[in-house]
């Protein structure tokens, strides 16, 4: 086996997966927190895309320096879907009804997104990427430096807030036993409605990142769900770090796998690692952040 080879595909793979680790960091926080399978968070990823295109396109704002922008943007959305649809969801308490309502909320954006930028692949170019550049033998490409070093920040900011603030102590009490903290004066519906949009506008900002490496459109949202499923059952559920470790899986699982076997068996070893996990692990290597492992 060529050894410079694999330390490229090792390398790549590492780059992925952080990349993979912000697009699933949200819809592992919803998960944990509400308990709903979110399935129009990969509409919010490609969402983010589109709305740093047109940010660009409209005010010249460099992708990059519109993520707070498109952050802001996304956490009013979906905190307007989770006041609107998903509490009734919640109410209820059933797992069906949040992949209902959820899955015809991703329909609706979908079509909302190509009425409004048209079905075209897309691609986003920033002129604040690094350049590529090597590290001995391996070819390191700037623009996939920059959205892991991007992701790394962004990850690193979620786990600040959720660690260390007022507003995280009070979502993670929430997850762990709602009523609880209601009765410490944590008001839960507006802790839900904040997580729904922090992830939303987390998964806004990834779609930025995503954009400037791979062309996108809006049909690209359920391959980004998935993705991000799988990220979820493999590092746990609900942590920043959970999220990392599963990205990091995935990347390299995808990468090897593309390399050593063939382009078109990625999906195929990516559901093998998934059903192993399951059996072996089901709350994947983290366990669940907020609750009790098994």
């Amino acid at each position: 086996m060529n050894a410079a080879l694999l330390l490229q595909t090792l390398v790549d793979g590492l780059i992925l997966g952080g990349i993979f680790s912000l697009s699933a960091v949200g819809f592992s926080l919803i998960f944990g927190v509400l308990g709903v399978v979110n399935l129009a968070h990969g509409v919010f990823i490609i969402g983010g895309a589109y709305l740093g295109l047109w940010l660009k396109k409209a005010l010249g704002l460099d992708p990059l320096a519109s993520i707070p922008v498109v952050f802001a943007m996304l956490f009013v959305i979906g905190a307007a879907l989770q006041r609107t649809l998903v509490a009734t969801a919640i109410q209820r308490g059933s797992l069906m009804t949040s992949l209902l309502i959820t899955f015809g909320a991703s329909l609706i954006l979908r079509d909302a997104l190509i009425m409004a930028f048209g079905p075209d692949i897309q691609t986003l170019s920033s002129a604040w990427l690094l350049r590529t550049f090597h590290v001995g033998s391996v070819v390191v490409d700037g623009a996939r430096a920059t959205g892991l070093i991007a992701s790394l920040v962004l990850l690193a900011l979620l786990a600040l807030v959720l660690n260390a603030m007022k507003v995280g102590r009070a979502i993670r009490a929430t997850a762990q036993q709602s009523f609880a903290a209601g009765l410490c004066g944590v008001d839960a519906d507006r802790i839900y409605t904040l997580t729904f949009g922090v992830s939303a506008g987390f998964a806004g900002a990834s779609g930025i990142i995503i954009g400037m490496i791979n062309p996108f459109s809006p049909f690209d949202d359920a391959s980004w769900t998935l993705n991000a499923f799988v990220t979820v059952v493999l590092g746990g559920v609900g942590s920043p770090l959970g999220a990392l470790l599963g990205g990091l899986m995935l990347g390299e699982i995808s990468t090897l796998s593309s390399q050593y076997i063939g382009p078109r068996f990625p999906t195929v070893f990516i559901f093998c690692a998934l059903l192993l996990m399951l059996i072996v692990r089901p709350n994947g290597l983290l366990g669940n952040a907020y609750k009790a492992s098994v």
